[in-house]
């Protein structure tokens, strides 16, 4: 199954309904941190990872691949000196089917960012542009937000938060066309 941009039960429900994947650490919850940008609100996909500090080498080239509704995480260390995404950015990941982006760190051309069909999360704006020097760690297990989130697991945002799992979590709220609705006894999220 191929992830979805729009999830259509909130990210609380699959927290509430999977208390053994939170006892082994496969399903994680981010800090409330973050700042929502972009027209999607709610969205959901497999993780791609990227490390960069205060530069933003390599994004344009990952952003440029198809997205394939993937979310890009972004650590960009908590900095809080520059933007590490911008606009740009923002409007190719969009153009290439990315479902969206969690940046620890700052995004800039927040009005334009809103414009876009893609969900975006960071912790602050700032007007400063990013440096464009440096070299990128991709595909790396990265910490923020008091969580670990590893390349290829799956996060899903909204409005309540974000929520990261080591696999997808297949459910008829999340996939309503998938499954029929489950009696009161059955747990609604299957893997």
């Amino acid at each position: 199954m191929g992830a979805q941009k729009l999830p259509v039960a909130p990210v609380a429900d699959p927290w509430d309904a999977n208390a053994a994947l939170i006892l082994t650490g496969e399903l994680r919850i981010l800090e409330p941190i973050f700042q929502a940008h972009g027209q999607y609100i709610s969205f959901s996909g497999q993780v791609v990872t990227m490390c960069v500090l205060e530069h933003n080498v390599g994004e344009s080239e990952l952003l440029e691949t198809p997205g394939e509704g993937r979310v890009l995480v972004l650590d960009g260390r908590g900095s809080n000196r520059c933007a590490i995404m911008g606009g740009n950015l923002a409007e190719q990941a969009c153009r290439n089917g990315w479902a969206g982006t969690v940046v620890n760190g700052c995004v800039r051309d927040v009005d334009d960012i809103n414009t876009f069909a893609i969900g975006v999360r960071a912790l602050a704006s700032h007007p400063h542009y990013p440096g464009t020097d440096g070299v990128p760690e991709m595909h790396v297990d990265v910490e923020f937000a008091g969580a670990v989130i590893r390349d290829g697991e799956w996060l899903y945002a909204d409005t309540d938060g974000i929520i990261v799992c080591s696999k997808e979590i297949y459910g008829w709220l999340l996939h309503p066309s998938l499954h029929d609705a489950p009696s009161s006894s059955e747990n609604s999220f299957v893997f």
